[in-house]
């Protein structure tokens, strides 16, 4: 393994040295800003596999539309793939992670002073600070926070939104308990009863890992329901479909009505039979 450059201060009165050498870059000022640790794997190096497998999760090119988490975590999945004996996880992440930038992302790690940084923690620290900054935080927390279910959203939609939300900011802060009553009442009414009756009366008296997978099956079942409903028939624009809630109701309706009609008295059944029969025999009064 080739030594670090070592960085070597300025002398401002060398007077050995050419004038115009002083406005030239030097060498030791290209360093990286990657310190390797010592590799005592002989005749090490990096594999072409390696940066195909970087290549095809992506590169982080460091817009706001890119996600650092998800892209710490995708590197270091394949990172840690690769088990070489006399190279330990941190030196091969430090080794590869430059290759896993693009254009902003590559710019800033080339913007930090020479051999500023010695290890993995310090490096993902550093990353995290420039690409998701404290108001970056803020607005994802007050996302969550403020979650409302949209109109026409199912239930599986909204829950697989209110998740990638927490996804996007995993150290948003806010106790279990507060993040689950604010999905509950996020819900449009039918939905919550509906939540509410498959809890068993009550969603909010469960506990969070509880209320975590009611709301999972939930929505598991919601857009099997839905997929297959929509592989069978054709929604027509514009047209609201009914949901559980209100299904059930007309369903109850129904049944009532029935009831409603046994119970009347045997001869107010046999008159409107009566006129019933009437009406047939005459027709349109053809006598």
């Amino acid at each position: 393994m080739v030594n670090p450059i070592q960085v070597v201060p300025e002398e401002p009165n060398n007077r050995n040295r050419p004038i115009n050498e002083y406005g030239t870059p030097r060498l030791d000022e290209l360093g990286s800003c990657i310190v390797i640790p010592t590799i005592v794997a002989p005749n090490f190096e990096l594999k072409p596999v390696m940066f195909n497998m970087l290549n095809a999760a992506g590169q982080f090119g460091g817009h706001s539309s890119e996600d650092p988490h998800a892209h710490l975590k995708k590197f270091m999945m394949i990172s840690d793939s690769f088990i070489i004996a006399g190279v330990t996880k941190d030196a091969l992440r430090l080794m590869l992670f430059p290759y896993s930038l693009r254009d902003l992302g590559k710019d800033w790690l080339d913007s930090l002073q020479p051999q500023s940084i010695t290890t993995w923690e310090d490096l993902t620290g550093k990353f995290l600070r420039k690409f998701f900054p404290p108001p970056k935080t803020t607005k994802l927390r007050n996302d969550i926070l403020g979650f409302r279910q949209v109109d026409q959203e199912s239930l599986y939609e909204a829950w697989e939104r209110f998740k990638e939300l927490l996804k996007k900011c995993q150290h948003h802060g806010i106790a279990e308990y507060i993040l689950m009553q604010t999905f509950y009442n996020s819900l449009y009414g039918p939905t919550r009863a509906l939540v509410d009756a498959t809890a068993g009366g009550a969603m909010l008296s469960k506990t969070y890992d509880e209320s975590w997978e009611i709301l999972d099956t939930m929505a598991y079942n919601n857009h099997s329901w839905t997929s297959e409903r929509a592989t069978s028939t054709k929604s027509t624009p514009g047209r609201l479909e009914l949901d559980a809630i209100t299904a059930i109701s007309a369903q109850l309706e129904a049944l009532g009505n029935k009831v409603d009609r046994l119970g009347q008295k045997p001869e107010a059944v046999q008159q409107v039979q009566a006129m019933s029969s009437s009406c047939v025999t005459c027709g349109i009064c053809w006598r």
